[in-house]
């Protein structure tokens, strides 16, 4: 494949119905948003990266034509966004914690500068308080900037420098980077207050919140199918039948609880398989935004037995039970102990994380993806297969005997799928590896299933 058509293949991708989100924010915090943002497969990013926190209402005008909802590094900008009438999309914040202090006072800590009183400000006295008597330095005097969040850099650069020349302070800590540079070039020690991963968390979630097409689906059925892997298997391990009913009937509690906690409906289809149906808002939140499922640890760490779960969304119940069949599908081709979701616009995600920890969620797949990997050869049990060893090892790299056994088939078919797969532009040659005898190994990489978004390489250096 041509590298423009490959390019163009992977936007299609990536801009599969998912709710576009402005960023907007000094580079750095950009850049930790957007690695942050990977575990929402609703969102769809458009980086944008400023120098100065007075171009934020710029680019926040530009973006709201084409963003459903705004996220801003910081108050400061934020207000500057507020402040514009034709900024009309939802703007939030990524507001700071104390979480982010505990960082900057052991940075401090090594830097040997804690020697007299700190100076504060975007955080709270009491947040200070906190993180100071938990870091054992109570002894220590501060001085709490009690302005608004938003204050402007010279206010607070005049508020740090008053605070160190009249010997109150060693170090500044401060929530805008413009302060902490222009302090650090007066010869005033400072530290830039950087959010924490959950503080993103939660400003990404008041977000989504926020976004007409997350309140429209918020009613949308959800059909999900649970069956329980190799039960039979289970059953002959038991010493007699009074066991193996005991069993069913945990297990049926168990489901039965879950589905409790999804305001759901249950019904047991008979044998080891389930049927349950709940709203899309509901589920969203106990998933934690599609990301675990905590029905599958709990069976496994009571009875060591793993689920194979399908959830389907649609605009109907009907599709919505066919989305489902086909999850369920895939994660029984991945091999069990694999939950899947298929959204209205059967894009795919998953897997979510089950009894074993995955090293990272899946955003999504995209129908478009699924239907160029069939037709290249590729079938459904494979995709699915590679798709969880991305998921869980984050492994998109392949020697031609590894893959045979990944996916159970000979080395010889393994060698002319993986052709196939090249001239498809689905595979390219990573590298090779040296061998102590004989000739060097290639080493295949799966391109289809590269997360990088093309967006993310629009914020600039």
């Amino acid at each position: 494949m041509p590298a423009n058509q490959e390019n163009h293949f992977y936007q299609r991708l990536q801009a599969a119905h998912q709710i576009p989100i402005g960023i907007i924010g000094p580079k750095r915090l950009v850049e930790q948003i957007l690695r942050v943002i990977e575990t929402f497969p609703s969102f769809e990013a458009v980086p944008r990266v400023f120098e100065d926190a007075a171009e934020a209402s710029m680019l926040a005008e530009r973006l709201a034509s084409e963003t459903e909802v705004l996220l801003l590094s910081d108050p400061l900008s934020h207000r500057k966004v507020k402040e514009n009438p034709r900024v009309t999309v939802p703007a939030h914040y990524v507001p700071l914690t104390d979480a982010g202090l505990y960082k900057a006072l052991f940075a401090a800590h090594q830097r040997g500068l804690l020697d007299r009183g700190i100076s504060v400000d975007t955080l709270t006295e009491t947040m200070v308080r906190r993180a100071c008597r938990d870091l054992g330095v109570t002894d220590e005097r501060w001085n709490v900037y009690d302005g608004p969040v938003y204050a402007s850099p010279d206010k607070l650069i005049a508020f740090h420098q008053d605070g160190f020349e009249s010997g109150g302070c060693s170090v500044v800590f401060t929530g805008q980077q413009a302060v902490a540079q222009r302090l650090e070039e007066r010869g005033i020690p400072s530290e830039w207050l950087l959010p924490s991963d959950q503080d993103i968390v939660v400003a990404l979630e008041r977000a989504l919140l926020s976004t007409e097409t997350r309140r429209s689906k918020e009613s949308q059925i959800v059909v999900g199918m649970i069956n329980v892997d190799h039960f039979e298997r289970v059953a002959m391990q038991r010493s007699n039948e009074h066991e193996v009913q005991k069993l069913k009937l945990d297990i049926h509690r168990m489901v039965l609880d879950y589905v409790e906690s999804l305001d759901g409906f249950l019904a047991h289809q008979g044998g080891d398989e389930y049927l349950f149906f709940t709203t899309r808002g509901i589920f969203e939140r106990e998933s934690g935004g599609y990301k675990t499922i905590p029905l599958a640890k709990d069976v496994n760490t009571t009875h060591g037995i793993s689920l194979s779960i399908g959830i389907g969304f649609g605009r109907s119940a009907s599709l919505a039970g066919t989305h489902a069949r086909t999850a369920m599908r895939k994660a029984k081709e991945a091999g069990g102990n694999a939950c899947f979701i298929v959204r209205e616009d059967e894009t795919l995600i998953g897997p979510l994380e089950m009894a074993d920890p995955v090293r990272e969620v899946l955003s999504f797949t995209d129908a478009e993806l699924m239907k160029h990997a069939v037709d290249a050869g590729m079938t459904s049990a494979y995709l699915s297969r590679l798709l969880h060893n991305r998921a869980k090892y984050g492994q998109t790299d392949y020697k031609v005997h590894e893959l045979a056994s990944l996916l159970g088939i000979t080395v010889r078919s393994a060698h002319r799928l993986l052709l196939q797969w090249i001239d498809h532009g689905l595979v390219a040659i990573a590298g090779m590896e040296k061998v102590p005898r004989g000739r060097p190994r290639q080493i295949f990489r799966f391109i289809c299933l590269d997360r990088t978004s093309p967006e993310a390489g629009d914020a600039p250096d």
